[in-house]
């Protein structure tokens, strides 16, 4: 990602994993509000003209459903919604979610995204995800994930006023 594009992660690992994979001031990390990522993603897409992607998992999506139908009438063209699928709430123990029962993509398509991706290995994102990147929002990507993860991954240290008044200066709205 670049300065061009703003970043939300949802809270619990993908914050996480993010924090320690490439932190940067457009990165924004929540912190204890799950499914709450979409919802901010939406109010940031909606004023500035920055792509805004956001980074959520399937048991926050499913706790929020109605950002999806809100996503589909609002239509932010620079709104890219990235859904790690691993079918389970894997930062609070890993308990399984409904998403081997509930096609998120499908749910995605009768809301009225844009375009709706569903990617199940990293070859076939490699290949796409520049593509996916460029359409013109709301795009939602589901990408099909394990729920290996690394127990060792820190948790994000900053605390959330800093974060919230560091991502306040970096996007300029």
């Amino acid at each position: 990602m670049t300065r061009r594009h703003l970043a939300v992660f949802t809270t619990g690992f993908i914050s996480r994993e993010a924090f320690s994979l490439g932190e940067r001031p457009e990165n924004f990390y929540m912190i204890g509000s799950m499914g709450l990522a979409a919802s901010l993603g939406l109010g940031l897409a909606m004023n500035t003209r920055k792509k805004v992607c956001v980074f959520d998992g399937d048991g926050s999506v499913l706790m929020e459903m109605g950002n999806l139908a809100l996503m589909g009438f609002v239509r932010p063209k620079n709104f890219i919604h990235i859904v790690l699928d691993n079918q389970a709430y894997q930062s609070t123990g890993g308990q399984p979610t409904i998403a081997k029962k509930v096609s998120l993509d499908e749910i995605a398509k009768a809301a009225g995204y844009r375009s709706v991706f569903k990617i199940t290995t990293l070859p076939e994102l490699k290949k796409k995800i520049k593509s996916i990147l460029n359409k013109q929002g709301p795009v939602f990507l589901l990408l099909k994930v394990n729920k290996q993860s690394s127990e060792e991954i820190g948790r994000v240290t900053y605390a959330p006023d800093y974060i919230h008044s560091r991502f306040s200066s970096a996007i300029n709205i």
